[in-house]
């Protein structure tokens, strides 16, 4: 009775064209919201916590938007988190020790993301490499990579105060505005037009399907395999940049930790681990829940492994119930 309730749910007209699955989301994320608020006596609600959280909804936003182009195609990049540090370690060694202007150190920030992602491309689509592999072993790369040239010293990008370079901390928040948010929503309606209304997209996606099928109808399907992880290392180089406006300090060999909550977030989105669907929208949502998980519990005196325990579990849960929609669906 239930499932012939839920099912007529989902044939609403409203629902179909919002989708199920977004509604959820949403859903899950008020909830979260008001649970936090309540078990913090409402000090939750306050606009530092919400600011907190976005600060980390944004580079996790990126790093989440360019895995879901990867997952996509049915492969995976466990290097996102190593790489983003890695980026942000190179622009900003190079810009606090050889003096560049922030523009050209943005620059480099996105070609070192580009060239990771050419590299785990290029090895995952013409090599035949497996991308759990390849990204492994640039994870180990970008970590090495980014300790050598910074000599293993941290670096810390110029503060708000600065009066040649701290003009960049207004792409986070400008007079209490959330810039960052605006930002990362417009790059994800691009993400959406092309994943959705592009031949990009649509070769992405069917890879993901049935990679054999648009093989043999004549696509150079490893072009299109390689572009994914093209876009994923760009999308990764832009993280990096949204991490140092809002923490400002990078250290060498972090950044293994946001692979999973990047992968969580698009992954409870809906997107397929399996392929060939995918959805921005709900990968932006799923960052968002990720984000306010971490804050509600360090706002509830939690450390930092509980959040880690949590984005396990919902991961395996995300991908539990994948497997059991594609054998519903078979």
């Amino acid at each position: 009775m239930g499932g012939r309730k839920l099912e007529k749910i989902k044939q609403n007209p409203f629902v179909k064209k919002v989708g199920f699955n977004r509604i959820v989301l949403c859903c899950v994320l008020l909830l979260m919201y008001g649970l936090f608020c309540a078990l913090t006596g409402g000090s939750f609600a306050g606009m530092n916590r919400i600011m907190s959280a976005l600060n980390y909804a944004y580079f996790l936003g990126f790093l989440s938007l360019g895995v879901t182009f990867v997952i996509a195609t049915g492969q995976i990049d466990f290097s996102i988190g190593p790489v983003m540090f890695c980026c942000a370690l190179m622009s900003g060694y190079t810009l606090t020790t050889h003096g560049i202007s922030m523009p050209v150190a943005f620059l480099i920030s996105i070609l070192v993301g580009f060239a990771f992602g050419l590299f785990n491309g290029y090895l995952v689509a013409y090599w035949s490499v497996p991308s759990f592999i390849t990204s492994m072993a640039s994870m180990n790369i970008a970590k090495g990579l980014a300790s050598v040239y910074t000599k293993t010293q941290s670096v810390s990008w110029p503060q708000a105060a600065d009066p040649d370079n701290g003009w960049f901390r207004n792409l986070v928040r400008y007079n209490g505005f959330p810039v960052g948010l605006v930002i990362l929503l417009v790059v994800a309606v691009i993400c959406a037009i092309i994943l959705n209304k592009t031949r990009i997209g649509r070769y992405i996606l069917c890879l993901g399907s049935n990679k054999e099928a648009v093989r043999l109808s004549g696509v150079d399907v490893k072009k299109w395999e390689m572009l994914a992880f093209i876009i994923c290392g760009v999308l990764v180089g832009m993280g990096a940049i949204f991490y140092v406006s809002a923490y400002t300090t990078v250290q060498p060999g972090y950044g293994d930790q946001y692979n999973n909550e990047a992968i969580a977030g698009c992954v409870m989105g809906g997107t397929s681990m399996a392929g060939g669907l995918a959805s921005i929208s709900g990968t932006i949502i799923g960052v968002f829940i990720i984000a306010l998980l971490q804050e509600g519990i360090l706002a509830l005196g939690f450390t930092k492994d509980y959040q880690l325990i949590i984005t396990g579990v919902i991961v395996i849960v995300a991908v539990f119930s994948d497997v059991l929609a594609r054998r519903r669906k078979n």
